[in-house]
């Protein structure tokens, strides 16, 4: 599904991912861990087409097309979401009305009509079940004086209602206490299919106790330095990442 090859990315003439190499196929969830300052949410933004950062070298393919060229809507239309560390507040937009917009958007995109009301609807009270949401939260203005776990769990009800192939979650655990990231966690569990991926980018292992991943990947300076399965977030957790650092090193 996803491949990056010798991926090379600055921001601002700096050079934050250094000959990055990554492959995701159908149904894996990947969990990204690393110190601050590795390039875990540069990977995020780079994946999604944030304009800031510039690609160097390198490629980035999503089911065997290059989408390097893309925008982030053409990417986001393709099938690719980020849950953002930080949900930006939309004052006026309603939870309800930003997501119609977006599904219809991504349909339009696609060359399909738009959603019906009514399909609309349907959709919409089920996913909003799935993750506990009250009804009422979703006629609140879009993150506008939203919890850190409200806006966490609003992103999750956006995969939900937009189905993409690729979702991205940068520190969805920040600021969560432990029912919202159950909550989070189990929705992000229930998404999961053979047809779709996610890539789960973390500081702490304690979100990889309820979102068990395929693979864990620690990055460090830029690059993907070890890949384990998920004992080794564990590993990190006790040891901690100057272990990695001991072992590049050595």
């Amino acid at each position: 599904m996803l491949k990056i090859e010798n991926l090379h990315a600055e921001v601002e003439r700096k050079a934050i991912l250094k000959g990055l190499n990554l492959k995701v196929k159908p149904g894996e969830i990947h969990a990204i861990m690393g110190p601050n300052g590795a390039g875990k949410s540069t990977l995020a933004s780079v994946i999604a087409g944030k304009e800031d950062y510039e690609v160097t070298q390198g490629i980035i393919e999503l089911d065997g097309e290059d989408i390097s060229e893309l925008d982030p809507d053409e990417r986001a239309h393709a099938g690719i979401f980020l849950s953002f560390q930080y949900p930006v507040e939309i004052p006026g937009v309603t939870v309800t009305n930003f997501i119609k917009t977006a599904i219809n958007e991504s349909r339009k995109a696609q060359g399909l009509d738009e959603m019906s009301a009514k399909d609309m609807l349907k959709k919409i009270r089920q996913k909003s079940s799935l993750l506990e949401i009250d009804r009422k939260f979703l006629s609140r203005s879009l993150n506008e004086g939203f919890s850190g776990g409200e806006k966490k769990r609003n992103e999750i009800f956006q995969m939900a209602m937009l189905e993409p192939k690729l979702a991205i979650l940068d520190e969805t655990d920040s600021g969560l206490d432990i029912d919202a990231l159950r909550v989070v966690a189990n929705g992000v569990n229930t998404l999961k299919s053979s047809n779709n991926a996610i890539i789960v980018i973390t500081h702490y292992q304690r979100l990889l106790d309820h979102i068990i991943p395929d693979f864990v990947h620690v990055l460090h300076d830029g690059k993907i330095v070890k890949t384990g399965d998920a004992s080794l977030a564990h590993e990190l957790e006790a040891k901690g990442y100057d272990w990695i650092k001991e072992k590049i090193i050595s």
